[in-house]
């Protein structure tokens, strides 16, 4: 059934598949994933059973950062396609009752722009360098940057240009900010044609049949650029009222007032969530009320143990803060960004993160991981978060079970971070191999030789290998979507008593149950559990190691470890 445009509320408990178009398929054997690629597939993603695409930078790029820094707004591309190949892609979607959503990068654009390149060619003090952030360095000859601010990659955010235009032309000059790659200078959000033109930009997108918008690095866009610049030798974000000089500044939600006027032009308005990395929730909520975006991105699940104290916690707490903010919550274990969670979750437990860098550095040789542990974790922790309200974000190979690619050569290596930590932090390549669609056809039947190579044991998990599989991963996502589809309920729950601390139990309001056992034993089920209305399990067959039939009394039936069971009303 095509998408109704009558339904403006789609986004609130939508299952959302994030493509990485480099990786996703290569339509014409380039070795690159593009446009035509993701059409070529939409049959397998309606049958995933998904109500959305998300997908990253498809835009003109020098892949200085896979996309991220981008050339022009309005454009799709050459290697990935055109516009007439965005266009068919969206007509196939909407055919097959699947929303789009697209990326947009507004903290920082390519030093291939035209604007940029315009500030460039520029004096110090035109018009065309106030679109962005250039000042004068410190010490005798302006050789120092003009802060310690430090970039997301790894060293400092400032380069020093040759200027090519004014007094100094031939000699070093001023500074650029860049809180990402050298190829990415900050816009500077304080001049009105920058805001405008990403006013454009949101009509354009929406014109050509876009349902909504994924804001990169949503909270970074407001800078405190007042002299002397304040010092900020750290990253994180240390303070909650909006006074840090280059995140969350209360500034930036002026911006997403006037965004959302744009996209209320639309019938239905467009949805919109952040991307909003901020450490204090009633500040991170602020992106999702509805005069601004409408949701934004909690990683809570994504950045906690497989616990069940904190898996409960976290859900409690992400679902009032959502109904208070009058959003839905959104959920998401893996993304283009972040270790894909069965190697998280295959690492000994109580790993740090720095463990976790530490595992990429050696090519994952060590520590040891336990791999089925890890997949196993992960199934269980998806049927948890889907079964939640709200959207529920999946990562493009998570419904394969694909672990990361932590041992790709240092040859292969295209992640700025790799080159701007002088080769000591390995950074996201391993999560954006290109997927397996195939276990017998050349390069597992992506297309061309892949732009990252793809590791011998992908044939194992690729899509072919696990079509009409029974407990397959592919197939536990398949049942699940469309379970949570036909379940689906208002954006409530009840806690239920469970019989041990290890266990989690929900229920939404049309009966509908969810039991997760985050122990690694086998756990007594509750004795009001029957199990003739389990309908799927996270440990493969939907009874598998806990009998049949209605349950009599308490430890008469257990759930396996690390297992979560959905029960129908």
């Amino acid at each position: 059934m095509p998408v109704s445009p009558s339904d403006s509320l789609w986004w609130r408990q939508a299952a959302v598949y994030q493509i990485y178009p480099r990786s996703f398929a290569d339509s014409n054997g380039d070795g690159m994933g593009d446009l035509p690629g993701i059409t070529s597939r939409m049959a397998y993603l309606s049958a995933l059973g998904i109500d959305a695409i998300w997908l990253s930078p498809f835009y003109p790029s020098a892949l200085a950062d896979g996309g991220y820094d981008v050339d022009d707004y309005r454009n799709v591309d050459p290697r990935l396609g055109s516009l007439d190949d965005f266009d068919a892609m969206v007509a196939a979607a909407h055919a097959a009752d699947t929303r789009v959503i697209v990326d947009v990068v507004p903290n920082h654009s390519s030093n291939q722009h035209e604007w940029f390149k315009a500030a460039l060619a520029a004096a110090p003090g035109s018009p065309e360098r106030a679109r962005y952030h250039f000042l004068d360095g410190l010490g005798d000859d302006g050789e120092l940057p003009p802060s310690d601010w430090p970039s997301h990659f790894g060293g400092g955010a400032w380069t020093r240009v040759v200027e090519q235009a004014g007094p100094r032309a031939g000699s070093l000059g001023q500074w650029y900010l860049h809180l990402f790659a050298t190829e990415q200078p900050d816009f500077n959000w304080d001049h009105p044609e920058v805001r405008e033109d990403f006013h454009t930009t949101l009509r354009f997108w929406s014109d050509r049949g876009v349902d909504g918008f994924r804001i990169d690095v949503a909270h970074a866009l407001v800078k405190d650029m007042s002299l002397p610049l304040r010092s900020k030798p750290v990253l994180e974000i240390l303070v909650d009222d909006g006074t840090d000089p280059l995140f969350d500044r209360d500034a930036v939600h002026e911006i997403f007032e006037g965004w959302r006027s744009v996209l209320n032009e639309y019938n239905p308005p467009k949805a919109a969530v952040a991307e909003a990395w901020v450490p204090f929730t009633d500040r991170r909520l602020k992106y999702a009320r509805p005069t601004e975006l409408g949701q934004a991105f909690n990683f809570d699940l994504l950045q906690a143990p497989f616990s069940a104290v904190e898996f409960r916690s976290i859900a409690e707490k992400c679902l009032f803060e959502a109904t208070a903010s009058g959003a839905s919550s959104t959920w998401v274990f893996s993304n283009h960004d972040v270790v894909r969670h069965p190697s998280r979750y295959a690492l000994p437990d109580g790993s740090t993160r720095d463990d976790l860098e530490a595992w990429l550095l050696a090519d994952g040789a060590t520590p040891a991981v336990d791999l089925a542990r890890g997949l196993r974790r992960a199934r269980a922790a998806t049927l948890f978060m889907l079964g939640l309200p709200g959207s529920a974000y999946l990562y493009q190979g998570e419904e394969l079970g694909l672990f990361e690619a932590a041992d790709l050569p240092a040859s292969a290596l295209q992640d700025p971070t790799w080159f701007r930590t002088l080769n000591t932090v390995k950074g996201r390549d391993g999560c954006r191999v290109p997927l397996p669609w195939s276990a017998v056809e050349p390069n597992f039947g992506f297309g061309g030789t892949p732009w990252l190579p793809q590791p011998v044991w992908f044939g194992s998990l690729a899509a072919t290998a696990q079509d009409g599989v029974a407990g397959s991963t592919l197939e536990m996502y398949r049942s699940a979507l469309s379970w949570r589809s036909k379940l689906q309920a208002e954006e409530t729950l009840e806690w239920l008593a469970s019989l041990s601390p290890e266990m989690v139990r929900y229920r939404r309001p049309n009966g509908w149950e969810v039991i997760t056992n985050f122990g690694a034993t086998p756990t007594q089920l509750p004795h009001d559990v029957d199990l003739s209305k389990v309908v799927l399990s996270s440990g493969g067959n939907a009874t598998a190691g806990i009998g049949a039939g209605r349950v009599s009394g308490a430890g008469s039936a257990t759930i396996p470890a690390e297992t979560t069971l959905w029960i129908a009303p």
